[in-house]
């Protein structure tokens, strides 16, 4: 009787759905809505909307039936490894764009290593939404 009073006054737990990959993805896809589904699980560290996974790159290969997870995924990447790209440099009113060549491959908002093929020298910059990289001060803007 008294396991009964107890179990009673204990806060029951909740469950809660996780997100799971449909299929294996490999690493650089960009998933679908179809890649993922929600399961009737609390996965420690899963995602808990399929709409936070649609549209993001894996970072990792993901397998069918297990976890999706923040960690394991990135904005899809804008710039691939030796693609050709614009870079800017911007302060003050000065303005100066060349091209590079990126050593990195990425997206919006990394950070990644690009050479000046003008000079050959090595710069980090930021990709911006457009593709470009935006070297100097300001990266983040």
């Amino acid at each position: 009787m008294r396991f009964l009073v107890l179990a009673a006054l204990l806060p029951a737990s909740a469950m809660a759905d996780s997100v799971v990959a449909t299929r294996t993805i490999r690493a650089q896809s960009v998933i679908a809505a179809q890649d993922v589904a929600m399961v009737p699980a609390d996965i420690t560290g899963a995602l808990t909307a399929t709409e936070a996974a649609v549209g993001l790159e894996a970072k990792v290969t993901l397998f069918a039936g297990r976890p999706v997870r923040a960690a394991d995924l990135a904005a899809p990447a804008l710039i691939q490894r030796n693609q050709v790209v614009p870079v800017v440099y911007q302060v003050a009113g000065l303005t100066i764009r060349t091209d590079g060549r990126a050593l990195e491959r990425g997206g919006a908002g990394a950070v990644i290593k690009v050479m000046n093929l003008a000079s050959h020298l090595t710069v980090q910059g930021a990709i911006s939404a457009d593709g470009s990289v935006r070297v100097g001060p300001n990266l983040q803007e």
